[in-house]
């Protein structure tokens, strides 16, 4: 495929004016081609208008025609064989072995959604047919559905080039509600936008979907993010990026004459919490699995192990050593961009700089641009809660081991803490009750708890909630990851007295959808 630098919006390809993006090989220092000159307020205008033309007809296609959409997205994203993965490849320094299997995830979860669209649970339909001889007050008919909330606009992240990009989890959701979506491609690898949004715009004309369904822009800085989440026609916002980035777009969409949700997954520590016993029995083993969760992909993942929490002892400085060991084994990654790989390195020099840490090892160093070296600090649970520049999450291979005085101060640390994506226990079974104390507050304070796992490593099925209170997300009642993050697109309707003729076919009384329904409150 000839890579062009230009904008995909409806079914056009859009020269735009802007300040030129250009990818970078962060392996090389290389400065890739084509250009793709950003687009502004006319693009978002362009884009916005078809996606509102498109919605009402969008939103109303069968069930079949809907799951066959994403399925034959899924289908041009396999078909772009190779040509996808070296792009992918040279434009954010991650192996072959990984984003082929990102790009399997891609597809993967395209295919999911649509046997939930096929499966019309997500209309969540409900029926309470008129009682008018209910004494003393009547009953009218009242029916329920969930329909599509409007166009999305949908921000591509920096760290998964594909599954959370312009054909990710937030697309594949929003498309499955019946939402057209607008994505903003992540500046780091524009010529990978190029790519899926060419498959994606294959998969709207061959289903024969109406062209705003799907539209792709570039931008430079944040003209066009602004624009978007501006824009009175967009009605939600997926983002994946840092606590600034969903921060500023959260109080745009919050500043509108009409409001609009901003689901944005943002920040997090992932704290793993070594429980007495597990700590005793198998340091070793415990040291291992850390690091190895802490070195994947550079620690460029938003579930990476930040932080250690454990009470101070024998057992932990046991600990502390051994991962210290496996550290020094590590060697360096390249990240994903010099800006990443910067903002790291001001990260790690801050943490090395601070009175209240002890650097307890680094990894190797491999010449190159834009390595990653792995890091491990120490720093004690009162330092910690007491210097709020230490409790920022690091976005690459470092953490902290966390040494509380006891288990009461274990608890406390679990109070004091932000909301997260994920919580871990590292547990025996000695250590039941000491779990048991501690669940209810991880609980409050995360999505995910993990036993005797470690949070790199997101399934998506149907199961799965990658969200948390504020800053791991916006609105902790969401996830980005598995079937239901087709909710955040979704609202209810009631349709109080409608003739069978002007009912949705979901409410008909014969049910012509054949879906799940609640009738008078019990499954039909």
């Amino acid at each position: 495929m000839q890579l062009t630098g230009q904008q995909l919006i409806g079914k056009h390809i859009v020269t735009a004016k802007g300040e030129p993006i250009q990818a970078v090989n962060p392996a090389t220092g290389e400065t890739l081609v084509p250009t793709y000159p950003a687009g502004g307020e006319a693009e978002v205008n362009k884009a916005c208008g078809l996606a509102e033309s498109a919605f009402d007809i969008y939103r109303e296609t069968t069930l079949k025609d809907r799951a066959n959409f994403l399925e034959s997205i899924a289908s041009e994203i396999e078909s772009l064989g190779d040509e996808l993965i070296k792009r992918c490849m040279a434009e954010t320094g991650l192996p072959r072995a990984r984003l082929e299997g990102e790009r399997g995830r891609t597809c993967g979860q395209m295919r999911l959604f649509a046997e939930v669209v096929r499966s019309g649970q997500w209309l969540d339909v409900r029926l309470d047919p008129a009682l008018p001889d209910r004494i003393p007050v009547p009953r009218v008919d009242l029916r329920q559905r969930h329909i599509a909330i409007g166009p999305v606009a949908v921000f591509g992240a920096s760290n998964f080039p594909l599954a959370f990009s312009v054909a990710g989890g937030d697309t594949a959701a929003a498309l499955a509600a019946g939402c057209p979506v607008v994505v903003k491609a992540h500046s780091a690898h524009p010529g990978t936008s190029e790519i899926v949004g060419r498959a994606v715009q294959s998969a709207v004309a061959k289903s024969n979907m109406p062209e705003g369904v799907f539209s792709l822009l570039f931008g430079s800085g944040d003209v066009v993010g602004k624009a978007l989440v501006a824009d009175s026609r967009i009605k939600a916002v997926g983002f994946t990026g840092s606590r600034t980035g969903g921060t500023a777009l959260l109080t745009i969409a919050q500043s509108r004459p009409q409001p609009i949700p901003v689901y944005a997954e943002m920040s997090s520590l992932n704290p793993v919490f070594l429980l007495p016993e597990a700590l005793k029995a198998r340091y070793n083993e415990l040291a291992e699995g850390f690091v190895l969760s802490l070195n994947m992909g550079a620690g460029q993942f938003c579930t990476n192990p930040g932080l250690i929490v454990a009470e101070k002892g024998v057992a932990l400085d046991a600990f502390i050593t051994a991962a210290s060991h496996e550290v020094e084994k590590c060697v360096s990654q390249t990240m994903l961009t010099p800006t990443i790989h910067r903002a790291y390195q001001n990260s790690v020099e801050a943490l090395s700089n601070s009175d209240k840490v002890r650097k307890a090892s680094n990894g190797q160093l491999s010449k190159g641009p834009c390595q990653c070296q792995t890091t491990l600090f120490v720093v004690s649970m009162a330092d910690f809660m007491s210097d709020k520049a230490l409790q920022t999450e690091v976005f690459g291979a470092s953490s902290m081991v966390i040494e509380c005085i006891d288990f009461p101060e274990v608890e406390s640390f679990a109070i004091q803490l932000e909301g997260q994506l994920t919580a871990t226990l590292q547990m025996d079974d000695g250590d039941l009750e000491t779990a048991r104390n501690l669940l209810p507050i991880l609980e409050r304070k995360a999505g995910r708890i993990l036993v005797n796992n470690w949070p790199t490593g997101v399934e998506v099925c149907h199961s799965m909630v990658h969200g948390g209170p504020y800053p791991a997300t916006s609105d902790s009642r969401s996830t980005s990851v598995g079937s239901a993050a087709i909710q955040r697109f979704l609202r209810p309707v009631c349709y109080q007295n409608l003739p069978q003729e002007l009912l949705p076919q979901a409410l008909r009384d014969d049910n012509p959808l054949g879906v799940g329904r609640l009738l008078d409150g019990e499954r039909e």
